[in-house]
This record gives C-alpha cells, sequence and structure tokens, in this order.
C-alpha cells in the first residue's frame, strides 16, 4: 500500500469523489463500498474504495435508483481491482447519453457566439439541444449538440419542422441504438472480455465503439441521402 490512495481518511475520500463525508457514511452503511482498513480507531480508504464511489456517482447521474445500483455493484467481485471496477464506468459510455449541465442564458450565449432571441429558444428547445428549467433564464444543455442547434438556427429552420425531424432522428437513432446496444453485449463485450487484455486496454476500446459507430452511421447517412438525390435526378431525366 505504497500509493497514497490507499491511505487517505474519510474527508479526503469524500473530496476525492466529490461527495459529503455524510453520503460516504451512508452508502458504506449500504454495503456498496467494502470496510476501510483499520490502524487504530482511524480508518483508511484506497484506491477500490474511490473506484467504486466514481462508479456509484456514475450510476446515480444517469439515473439509476439506490436499489439498482446495489443490484449493479452486487455482480462486481469483491476482489475486483480498482481498474476493473473502473472498466465498468467505461462500460456506460457507449450506451448513455451525455450528462446535461444547467447554463444561464448569458452563459448559452457566450457559447453559441451570438445572442439568442426567445424564438431561437424555442427552436433549440424543439430540437432537444436545450431544456427549460423551473428558474427563469436557466437551462439544461447538452454541450455536444449546441453546434448542430446553431446549424439549424442559421439554416433558419421552421420550428414545426424541427418538431417533425426530432421525432424521426428519435425514433431512427432510438432503434439504432438499441440493436448497437445488442450487438455489443453479445459479441463485441464477451470478445473483450476473453481477450486477455489489461483493463487500460480494454476501456480504450471501448471508449472507441462509440465515436467509430457514430462515423459509421454519418458516413451511410450521407451515402444514402447521396443516392437519394441521384434516383431524384434520374426520375427528372
Amino acid at each position: 500500500m505504497n500509493d497514497v490512495t490507499e491511505s487517505i481518511g474519510i474527508e479526503q475520500l469524500a473530496e476525492r469523489v466529490g461527495m459529503s463525508v455524510r453520503t460516504v457514511r451512508f452508502y458504506a452503511g449500504r454495503g456498496l463500498i467494502p470496510p476501510p482498513r483499520r490502524e487504530g480507531r482511524n480508518g483508511y480508504y484506497g484506491a477500490d474504495h474511490i473506484a467504486r464511489l466514481e462508479l456509484v456517482r456514475e450510476l446515480q447521474a444517469h439515473g439509476f435508483t439506490l436499489q439498482a445500483i446495489e443490484g449493479y455493484l452486487e455482480k462486481i467481485p469483491a476482489d475486483a481491482s480498482p481498474g476493473q471496477v473502473a472498466l465498468h464506468r467505461t462500460l456506460l459510455a457507449p450506451w448513455m447519453p451525455e450528462l446535461p449541465e444547467s447554463v444561464e442564458r448569458s452563459a448559452l450565449e457566450k457559447r453559441a457566439g451570438r445572442e439568442l432571441s426567445d424564438d431561437d429558444l424555442e427552436l433549440l428547445i424543439a430540437l432537444g439541444v436545450i431544456e427549460p428549467t423551473p428558474d427563469e433564464d436557466v437551462f439544461r444543455l447538452a454541450p455536444a449538440h449546441l453546434a448542430v442547434g446553431m446549424g439549424f438556427l442559421d439554416a433558419e429552420l421552421p420550428i414545426e419542422a424541427a418538431h417533425a425531424a426530432r421525432k424521426l432522428i428519435l425514433a431512427h437513432g432510438t432503434a439504432l441504438a438499441d440493436e448497437l446496444t445488442e450487438l455489443f453485449r453479445h459479441q463485441v463485450w464477451p470478445h473483450l472480455k476473453s481477450s486477455g487484455q489489461p483493463p487500460e486496454i480494454i476501456t480504450s476500446m471501448i471508449e472507441r465503439f462509440k465515436p467509430l459507430t457514430i462515423q459509421a452511421l454519418v458516413a451511410a447517412y450521407e451515402q444514402a441521402v447521396d443516392e437519394q438525390k441521384r434516383e431524384t435526378v434520374r426520375r427528372r431525366s
């Protein structure tokens, strides 16, 4: 136990994982992390505790209930290394949407690089780029989607078309995500799991899966659109 993370107190642990000491104690009481190493009356925590609490935080951020989190952690062997526990966090990445963040209107406009009218905000809401909150002029933003939303604004897309486009994209996107999820779970993950590669290599491979499938989807869509254009030309000629 030479790593400094193998001898930190509960206050340091709580600060490291972004939780309160009370929350850490609550999770410990529910058995979500193993007991600390004891030296007299003092308890010390290490990399294993950090990895498990970071996984708990990730699951909670994605809407898992406490009962679901407990069930998830029960499937992870007690002797799993911190790297193996961290791998489970990575496994969530291909399937979970980007976590939104709360931004005020002024901060949103700064990111957009321009002032946003009420009509602009309505269009971004229709596209699912932002969501209103109970607080006035505070929105939930999916950062990676902002550039797409600004592109539609620049194209002066009618809001009715925005609603229709989002409905189509969500329907087809959800169906594709479901099918790719099954492909990953039944073909990709078993192959990676039995490959004998160290956790950090497997993590890197998993992290590449989502961007690669997105690139393939974009390429297929562009090819399909080009074919539709050619077919339209052929019908008119």
